[in-house]
């Protein structure tokens, strides 16, 4: 087993890999401003690496500082890999190589877009959800505690091992890393349109079992009284409404660019009409 102190390639040892990683993790979203989102977070992680490798250079060390201060705004999760290219190129100009300051910052400019947009697509947008619709329907009827548990367990633990792989994965392969998803954008479109579509078919099953909305009208005729709900609605096509809610909502909100507050409101008004005239 190789030791942690070992140099990693000359001036950086893989604790000092390992520290910034877990920097990283821990406050890459501490200090989010408006000013320069992540910019002070992606700085304090920098800082111990720049400290190091710029020890007998006080002028290049203050010049590193500057220019790991300034606008950063990235998904955190995925663009885990941004701060170890980082790193791996900073020591690259450290050691005297042929790595400009421009070329630091231009990579670091160019990179946070493409990841913050594949990371809230795939992460926040997709696997979040799936995660979040699994729990809820665990403690939607009981309020059963394993559900926030799960999730909570579920997202920590994949995220921190994949920004910890990540992160080490930038640093071990440089500005290459990057093609692990630029280079292969169809494997990259595969795992979007797969996690996707699952998440879809768990959220349409969920809002299936979730979304109440029920038509309590009878129609009534002498002795002879019949249930709406249970005479047409459930023998036609179960859950009909529901479908037709959860659907009015994704039209709202997609075609509309209604607000979640608004929607939630609009809602609740007609809940309190259809209960008031009899019909639901």
């Amino acid at each position: 087993m190789k030791n942690k102190e070992q140099q990693t390639n000359g001036l950086l040892t893989k604790k000092d890999i390992d520290k910034a990683a877990w920097s990283y993790i821990f406050f890459a979203q501490a200090t989010q401003n408006f000013e320069r989102m992540m910019g002070l977070a992606f700085c304090h992680v920098m800082e111990p690496i720049l400290k190091k490798i710029y020890k007998d250079n006080p002028e290049e060390y203050k010049k590193s500082l500057e220019r790991h201060m300034q606008y950063y705004n990235t998904e955190p999760q995925l663009g885990a890999l941004i701060p170890g290219i980082t790193i791996a190129m900073e020591e690259a100009r450290a050691k005297g190589e042929d790595v400009s300051e421009e070329l630091i910052v231009n990579t670091k400019n160019a990179l946070m877009g493409p990841f913050a947009g594949i990371g809230d697509s795939m992460l926040i947008g997709t696997y979040s959800p799936i995660l979040l619709s699994i729990a809820m329907s665990l403690c939607i009827n009981d309020g059963n505690p394993l559900g926030p548990i799960l999730f909570c367990v579920v997202w920590l633990t994949t995220m921190v091992g994949l920004q910890w792989w990540l992160f080490h994965k930038g640093y071990s392969m440089g500005i290459g890393a990057a093609n692990l998803f630029f280079n292969n954008k169809t494997l990259t479109d595969r795992i979007t349109t797969g996690l996707t579509m699952m998440g879809l078919i768990v959220i349409g099953g969920v809002a299936s079992t979730t979304v109440k909305a029920k038509v309590i009208l009878s129609y009534v005729n002498g002795d002879m009284t019949v249930a709406l709900q249970e005479a047409i609605f459930d023998k036609i096509l179960p859950n009909v409404l529901p479908l037709l809610l959860t659907l009015a909502v994704w039209w709202l909100m997609d075609k509309k660019k209604w607000s979640p507050t608004k929607i939630v409101l609009t809602i609740v008004v007609f809940a309190a009409v259809m209960v008031f005239l009899g019909i639901m």
